[in-house]
């Protein structure tokens, strides 16, 4: 068995997932979350089928949680007129604060050790391996895995590029009680500036999730206000929130969101899920490629742990290049798609599209998402 000590930054999906499968290969890890489970996280919360054959081979899938089935896809625009197309592939629908804290459970069972309400202020790389300080602490590593998400302190530690370019989305999330809301259906509502997406997660539970450009929220003072004045525009929404019975005290939200183009390998850390890209998020495809991306990170450190003649320089080329030919083209997709929302006559065309053409739409739709793996 290897002897090095491998360092997960983040226990969100992608770190959880990347935990699992390295434990499974007999690799011992460690990872850092700065919160203590279980918590909420701003997600969109429906999961493609294409995950299913890896998390059977994980013995994953959270099935004692039982997630909702989702087998057709809803557009509206922002006057509510309304689209229906079925889900091929289809997937299921779990929200974040259980199925992080059912992955947490089952790594810790299977032997992964845990630092919580602890966070990875740096990160130093020197004589080949990193010297991490944790809440004050030093922290010696070979591998580093980089699966702090969207944003992170850490992100500005390691000077990356996107870093630096202020985003204007913003991220909420709500969970509801919505009456007549059919089981099967993921949904998507544009708006003015954005759009929002509803679907059923585990136990009865609607997820709303939606992005929204900053200066939306600016001009109306408060998200209730800008819900209210925009939002209520579309139909479809204003029912939601006039109907739906709210369960959070407050909405969960998230700043500067970026979309922009990352390095999936940064001064040797090998980024994992939305550190090393992110899909927009009308694609209801970003836990899919989290769970996706630690696998194919997993397959190249194991294969560091176990081959002497592997070199680092290989690891982080090799990986780089799986990364970007996995993803590369799904993401630029939904960055390009993404423009067909948002806006009055945009989002008609793409409802348009979505009735009259849709082998396009279907096309489209593929495009974001990657098959089983």
């Amino acid at each position: 068995m290897s002897q090095k000590r491998i360092l997960i930054v983040g226990g969100g999906l992608a770190g959880l997932i990347t935990s699992l499968h390295l434990q499974r290969a007999g690799l011992s890890c460690t990872v850092v979350e700065k919160r203590s489970y279980p918590f909420h996280r701003v997600c969109g919360e429906y999961i493609s089928n294409e995950v299913l054959p890896y998390l059977d081979w994980l013995n994953a899938f959270p099935s004692a949680l039982e997630p909702s089935s989702i087998r057709r896809f809803q557009l509206t625009s922002t006057n509510g007129a309304s689209a229906e197309l079925p889900l091929d592939l289809g997937g299921f629908g779990v929200s974040r604060f259980a199925l992080d804290h059912f992955l947490y459970r089952l790594a810790q069972q299977r032997g992964v050790r845990f630092m919580l309400e602890k966070e990875v202020t740096e990160l130093r790389f020197s004589q080949d391996q990193f010297i991490a300080e944790i809440s004050g602490d030093a922290f010696v590593a070979d591998v580093v895995v980089g699966a702090f998400g969207k944003r992170s302190r850490l992100d500005k530690t390691l000077n990356r590029d996107f870093i630096h370019r202020h985003s204007p989305y913003v991220g909420v999330k709500y969970h509801l009680r919505l009456p007549g809301f059919p089981q099967d259906l993921i949904s998507l509502h544009n708006f003015r500036n954005g759009y929002c997406g509803t679907s059923h997660v585990e136990g009865g539970v609607v997820n709303l999730c939606y992005l929204t450009h900053r200066d939306n929220v600016r001009s109306y003072g408060s998200l209730r206000a800008m819900e209210e004045a925009v939002l209520f525009r579309n139909p479809f929404l204003r029912d939601a929130f006039n109907r739906g019975t709210f369960l959070f005290e407050k909405p969960e939200t998230i700043n500067e969101i970026s979309f922009e183009t990352k390095a999936p390998v940064e001064n040797h850390v090998l980024m994992c899920g939305d550190a090393a890209g992110m899909i927009t998020p009308l694609c209801g495809n970003g836990m899919a490629i989290a769970m996706h991306s630690a696998k194919l990170i997993s397959d190249h450190v194991i294969r560091f742990c176990e081959s002497p003649s592997y070199t680092r320089k290989q690891l982080e080329s090799d990986y780089a290049a799986a990364w970007k030919g996995q993803f590369a083209t799904r993401l630029w997709a939904g960055r390009t798609i993404q423009r067909l929302f948002g806006g009055d006559l945009a989002s008609n065309l793409a409802v348009t599209l979505a009735r009259h053409l849709k082998p396009v739409a279907n096309r489209l739709m593929k495009m974001t998402h990657g098959i089983p793996f």
